[in-house]
């Protein structure tokens, strides 16, 4: 039986301070028993001496310092974990939130993870597709990546990561894929979105949902991606499904993790954020990819609102640091209508040439993603121009341009939340719009693959 401490000293926000404790260890889960018999939950934060400044789980409120009993249970906090997770709703600690019944666990799994060695990885480069042309097309996805979203206060992100997480799959392959779902200091209306959107279309099957409100402890928040995570490992690693798993919002875990910060008086960083914040970042994202000798994988999405439409604030400027691209929404495009508003140039997945090509999509995707990013660049710019001085002042072939960047906005990147586009629908719509063009521009084409789809994009 666990040893039972009535020194509790001081209770300040989300901390409490306990003297005179023997044998507690950093980031050990703790229990408090209240006078009326309710038991919260704590994790020791930091020790010193006999003093033990320990986190508190739910509110403080009601705990008499007095007559409450604080417990050490002797292990850091656990994930009860099955493949029965599947199609569940948990809160952000890992309980059902959907009225069924509690998971029976395979295993308990230590929530902060083991870190995967460099060594052990498998390089990621198979071709996942999301349906969204925007990303299978320009900024494609590869199985055990890092690709954040980039969004701004009042951007549809949420309709993103919905779509994403419904369409998503692994081409050519009959091999388990499951999401992984969590999100982060939402609002009730947000979540019910998420909940109801996957239920109508039987996504929810394959889901595995976790959800944190936004009146919700913040402390809660920071165990909630590492939650998300440790689900992910094992149905990667332990049942051997492909796993893309989904954070949103990560600015709000980072927020959750500057109040802590300030709770526990430690010197503030950049706008306040707290000088190990790159490190905690990492410790989640880096939990992601594939292992040498396993067949499962993980492939992650954070999703995080740049405050003030900021890409150097710290939060997407470290994340941008710790991942391999990002693809980031746009206000104008928002602006115009146009569904999902990616803006293509400033997005970037380092790993698309991998994941690319023969056998894995199709032998033109190379050219021709090249080909639409210049073309759409130089209409960019023509349009620019246009605005200036005038139609009048562009070349005949700068005004195919504009119209280029025109129709690519409304036919290539606009396909709406519930169009699932395959790989060569999206490539065909890039090749009619690379029609607009004459034949003599298309300078990044190989003459093969012109002669192969050009005419046919034509008729």
């Amino acid at each position: 039986m666990p040893k039972e401490y009535r020194t509790i000293q001081e209770v300040a926000g989300p901390l409490m301070l306990i003297k005179g404790v023997e044998g507690v260890c950093y980031d050990e889960l703790g229990e408090i028993e209240l006078e009326s018999g309710e038991k919260r939950r704590c994790r020791v934060l930091e020790i010193n001496g006999s003093n033990a400044l320990v986190q508190l789980f739910e509110n403080s409120a009601g705990i008499n310092l007095s007559n409450s009993k604080v417990r050490f249970l002797g292990r850091s906090m656990e994930l009860p974990v099955s493949e029965d997770m599947l199609s569940r709703v948990f809160d952000g600690l890992g309980r059902p939130i959907d009225g069924g019944a509690e998971i029976l666990p395979r295993k308990r799994l230590d929530i902060n993870g083991l870190p995967m060695n460099p060594a052990a990885r498998n390089y990621p480069q198979e071709f996942i597709q999301t349906g969204v042309s925007a990303i299978d097309g320009l900024n494609t996805l590869v199985r055990g990546q890092k690709l954040p979203i980039f969004s701004a206060s009042g951007l549809p992100h949420a309709n993103l990561a919905a779509q994403i997480a419904r369409q998503a799959k692994v081409r050519g392959t009959d091999e388990p894929f499951g999401v992984v779902f969590a999100a982060m200091g939402i609002t009730f209306e947000e979540s019910n979105f998420f909940v109801e959107s996957f239920r109508e279309t039987g996504a929810i099957d394959r889901t595995v949902m976790f959800i944190n409100l936004a009146n919700d402890p913040a402390i809660e928040r920071i165990a909630t991606p590492r939650m998300a995570l440790t689900a992910a490992e094992y149905l990667a690693f332990d049942v051997g499904m492909h796993v893309l798993v989904i954070l949103t919002d990560i600015t709000n875990y980072a927020d959750a993790l500057r109040e802590v910060s300030a709770a526990r008086k430690e010197v503030p960083g950049r706008r306040g954020y707290p000088g190990y914040m790159y490190t905690d970042l990492a410790s989640i994202y880096e939990r992601a990819g594939r292992q040498k000798g396993k067949n499962g994988s993980i492939t992650l999405i954070p999703i995080l609102t740049m405050p003030e439409d900021d890409k150097t604030h710290p939060i997407p400027d470290l994340t941008g640091y710790i991942t391999e691209g990002q693809i980031i929404l746009s206000r104008e495009l928002y602006r115009k209508n146009i569904s999902p508003p990616i803006d293509v140039l400033p997005s970037l997945s380092r790993l698309k040439d991998k994941g690319i090509g023969e056998g894995k999509t199709r032998a033109d995707h190379a050219n021709t993603m090249n080909q639409l990013f210049a073309a759409y660049a130089r209409g960019k710019d023509a349009k620019e121009l246009m605005t200036i001085l005038g139609e009048a002042a562009l070349t005949d072939i700068d005004k195919l341009y504009a119209k280029f960047a025109d129709e690519f906005e409304r036919k290539y990147v606009n396909q709406g939340y519930n169009t699932n586009r395959d790989i060569e629908q999206t490539l065909s719509i890039g090749w009619k719009l690379l029609s607009i063009l004459p034949r003599s521009e298309l300078k990044r084409i190989k003459d093969e693959y012109l002669d192969e789809y050009l005419n046919r994009s034509k008729a």
